[in-house]
């Protein structure tokens, strides 16, 4: 796809009186000289993807640092009791981010929406409203590129890696693209998809990188779990007919300023953050048996 902005897509969605994911499935027709079916067709192995993932958690399993593995099955269960401050969806949600941010943790097959490390944000969101009843397969696919549109935006505008841009770059993006996809997901216009979209990434902004040990699970696994709960209150917010004061694209265009005015350490290093605390020092040496890097290096 070759969307630069989010208002190019709300304005083709306006000249063509088609919707928000009907654009970006043309565009991707065009973009990559596929037919429907095609673009379709990749779209829902995606989608059968997330799904198998979110089926094949396996409670028992630790990634080979020992540092994540367990949380999203004591999350369910906590779920099952029905005491949840947010409630038995909401918990469903958490449960779910937690357990695909572990699978990736463990090397298990999932889908990188947009990477493997904000895995967990979207299949959280979409798989627990589709096994529920609500919605059919089609609507969630619909749903997929929405998200797809929306992640094409942010990349060309800005960036989607942690290295690049810190964790508002990853967790971040993936939230956008989920509050725009449950936007669609529950019949709401292409302008309260972007606001949605705009909503998460400003709640996310300046999110730093800095994973311990440089793996790929702490602090990331949970952090899904935020990106995901983020999703669904800007997307209620949106839906709600609450407008977000700074149009979308100029909140991808001030995540790129604020990431590119990180400090080194702050993205993807394993040195600053809570990479830097005593702790993930710790941490860090028992896995590797050898120092910590040092900022700037």
């Amino acid at each position: 796809m070759a969307f630069t902005a989010l208002e190019e897509i709300l304005k083709i969605c306006a000249e063509r009186h088609i919707s928000f994911w009907e654009a970006v499935i043309q565009e991707d027709m065009r973009d990559r000289a596929v037919s429907r079916e095609a673009t379709w067709s990749q779209m829902e192995t995606m989608w059968e993807a997330m799904l198998e993932a979110s089926q094949s958690y396996e409670v028992g399993r630790r990634s080979d640092s020992g540092l994540v593995g367990g949380a999203g099955g004591q999350m369910e269960a906590y779920r099952k009791k029905g005491h949840s401050l947010c409630g038995e969806r909401m918990g469903r949600v958490m449960a779910g981010a937690l357990q695909m941010g572990e699978s990736n943790a463990c090397m298990k097959r999932i889908v990188a929406a947009p990477t493997a490390g904000a895995c967990g944000v979207l299949p959280a969101v979409l798989v627990p409203l589709y096994q529920e009843g609500g919605f059919l397969r089609e609507q969630v696919i619909e749903a997929l590129f929405v998200a797809a549109g929306i992640g094409q935006v942010i990349a060309s505008r800005a960036f989607i890696s942690g290295a690049a841009g810190g964790c508002q770059a990853e967790i971040g993006s993936a939230s956008a693209m989920a509050a725009g996809a449950l936007v669609s997901l529950m019949g709401g216009t292409g302008e309260q998809m972007v606001t949605a979209a705009a909503i998460s990434l400003k709640n996310l902004l300046g999110l730093v990188c800095d994973p311990v040990a440089g793996l790929v699970e702490v602090p990331c696994v949970k952090r899904n779990v935020i990106g995901a709960v983020n999703a669904m209150a800007a997307a209620d917010m949106a839906l709600a007919g609450i407008e977000s004061r700074i149009p979308g694209d100029q909140v991808i265009d001030a995540m790129k300023e604020v990431g590119e005015a990180m400090h080194v350490s702050l993205r993807e290093t394993g040195v600053g953050g809570l990479a830097g605390t005593k702790a993930a020092k710790e941490i860090t040496e028992r896995i590797s048996g050898a120092q910590p890097p040092q900022a700037g290096l």
